[in-house]
């Protein structure tokens, strides 16, 4: 029997005793390129892997394009943060290509093949798992739903643009509207790439103002306005209709998760979520286009985004490129308390729309109670009972009777303490996105090092905390910052900014800041406010010749501040 064949009959068979020399080799569960749609043959691999009860799996498949259709994926309804809200898109069915659920000791190895996403969906989902492994594979949508097109020639109140390969769209009525397979827009959302500069910026929609749009020779396409046109030959306008009603990857309620050496060349329609999760691991995680594709965007919206982790979320050697919101958000939620039922129970709602429906506690989770207007805590306490109250509002069980100090306050939210991650983020590279790089808001150890950020329009580093806006909790109490390099970042390119309107002393304490390199285009290398142990030292600064160390650096409310060369 040859080591194929033999895999093969463990993957088929895993009631098979195996002998004691291959005891601590892994079944494989071999999955060859199939002709057509990979959805259903990747659905029996994954039930194989699945029938192995835990033990060590490899699903491993060969180079080649591996197609996964929307209408033959897994529909399930999961709540996602910072996705769609209920009124944007009604129905939180996802539809799956990967649906890894229940499972322990799982590879996937991809071996250098790509998978397809046909039609809006969800590529991957990992639910209720410990021990899981995604290498070696890459990702790209036979139609992306965030279309691009090339302007090739303008003039007053016209512009030819040459729409990109994989950007199919219908003229009528003087209008152009973008299609796929299964979905269409003429409107939402838009931003401009300069070439030039390498830089991402929002913008209209180019499809707004429209008077007439018709086929030109050479696939170029006229379109005329009724207003001036702004745009010029060679800038690339990224368009989406902005519905967050799929996410490239959710990884939820699992632990132990390890993202290796993938190709990510378009994330639809959010980015990968890990979602009260603990210990996940992204290396070596390119979110950028394909050489060759003639693409400028990877990303509907952020690349990563990790709500309410525990643990240590680690993200390293990875490259974010052309992204449609933030690379990397790391936070937890916080929930509003509306009202207090005595006995130690609370009623909380989820506040904003986007963020709803998902299980925020457990039993055995800590709380802080927070003044939503300093940001201040009020009152810690253990869950000892949480009850769903429909998709918005959950019904808090304490082991202890509420404060009066949270009872008199004048608004309070609830942060879950014991879902905070410790963070990692070293050696990666950020460019071509029109937000900030970097958003973390944890109380735990973060490290973000050895980093380059390149021409962001925004903050390259952001740590903000809020309980009034998108309700992204929360403190940070021990940041180093380091060895970076910041290319022309907008100002402050640190920026330590809690949504506090009332203050009552610091939110974010311990922020080192130090052998860094600022190459300036202006403004401030850091603003903060309202934080305690602030230290900005040995950085190299370069640019305007103007600009003092004292001047680059804004405080405002702030406690034990060290600035220095």
């Amino acid at each position: 029997m040859t080591f194929r064949s033999r895999a093969l009959a463990i993957a088929c068979c895993c009631q098979w005793t195996v002998v004691a020399s291959w005891a601590a080799v892994p079944a494989e569960i071999f999955v060859p390129v199939p002709a057509g749609d990979a959805t259903p043959v990747l659905r029996r691999a994954i039930a194989k892997a699945s029938a192995c009860k835990g033990a060590p799996v490899v699903i491993r498949l060969e180079a080649g394009n591996y197609h996964l259709y929307r209408n033959t994926a897994s529909a399930h309804e999961y709540h996602v943060s910072n996705t769609a809200s209920a009124e944007e898109c009604p129905d939180a069915t996802k539809h799956i290509g990967l649906w890894l659920r229940g499972l322990s000791n799982v590879t996937v190895d991809g071996g250098g093949a790509c998978f397809v996403t046909h039609g809006e969906m969800s590529f991957i989902v990992v639910d209720e798992c410990d021990s899981i492994v995604l290498k070696n594979f890459s990702l790209k949508a036979a139609d992306p739903t965030v279309a691009e097109m090339t302007v090739v020639a303008a003039g007053p109140r016209w512009m030819d643009v040459r729409p990109a390969a994989d950007s199919r769209f219908n003229l009528s009525g003087g209008r152009l509207a973008w299609v796929g397979e299964g979905w269409r827009f003429d409107g939402g959302v838009a931003q401009v790439y300069y070439p030039r500069r390498n830089v991402t910026e929002r913008c209209p929609s180019p499809l707004e103002g429209l008077v007439g749009a018709r086929q030109l020779a050479g696939g170029v396409v006229r379109l005329s306005y009724r207003d001036s046109v702004w745009a010029r030959a060679g800038h690339v306008f990224q368009m989406r209709h902005a519905i967050r009603n799929e996410v490239c990857g959710l990884i939820r309620r699992s632990r132990n998760v390890v993202l290796d050496n993938l190709q990510l060349h378009f994330l639809g329609n959010f980015g990968i979520v890990g979602q009260y999760s603990e210990n996940l691991t992204y290396r070596r995680l390119n979110c950028e286009p394909g050489r060759g594709s003639g693409r400028t965007c990877a990303g509907f919206a952020d690349f990563v985004q990790m709500s309410g982790c525990r643990g240590k979320v680690t993200i390293t050697d990875s490259r974010f490129v052309g992204a449609q919101d933030d690379p990397i958000n790391i936070h937890g939620t916080h929930l509003k308390v509306v009202g207090f039922m005595g006995g130690g129970r609370v009623r909380l709602r989820f506040m904003h729309g986007q963020s709803y429906g998902f299980d925020a506690f457990a039993e055995g989770d800590e709380i802080d109670f927070v003044d939503v207007h300093s940001l201040l805590p009020l009152q810690r306490a253990r869950v000892v009972g949480a009850q769903r109250a429909g998709d918005y509002e959950v019904v808090l069980s304490l082991d202890r009777p509420v404060s009066e100090q949270v009872l008199s306050a004048d608004g309070v939210a609830v942060e879950n303490v014991t879902w905070t991650p410790e963070v990692e983020i070293r050696g990666n590279y950020f460019a071509r996105t029109p937000t900030r790089g970097i958003l973390v808001t944890t109380r735990r150890k973060v490290v973000i090092a050895d980093n380059l950020f390149y021409r962001l329009p925004m903050s390259a580093v952001l740590m903000a905390d809020d309980a009034r806006g998108w309700y992204e909790s929360g403190p940070v109490a021990d940041v180093t910052v380091t060895g970076n390099v910041f290319v022309e970042c907008g100002s402050p390119v640190i920026s330590v900014a809690p949504e506090v309107d009332r203050h009552a002393g610091p939110v974010h304490r311990n922020i080192r800041i130090e052998g860094n390199t600022f190459v300036m285009a202006g403004g401030l290398a850091v603003g903060a406010r309202a934080t305690d142990g602030l230290s900005f030292r040995g950085n190299s600064i370069y640019g305007p010749c103007s600009q003092s160390l004292d001047s680059l650096v804004a405080t405002d409310r702030c406690t034990n501040v060290d600035i220095g060369r």
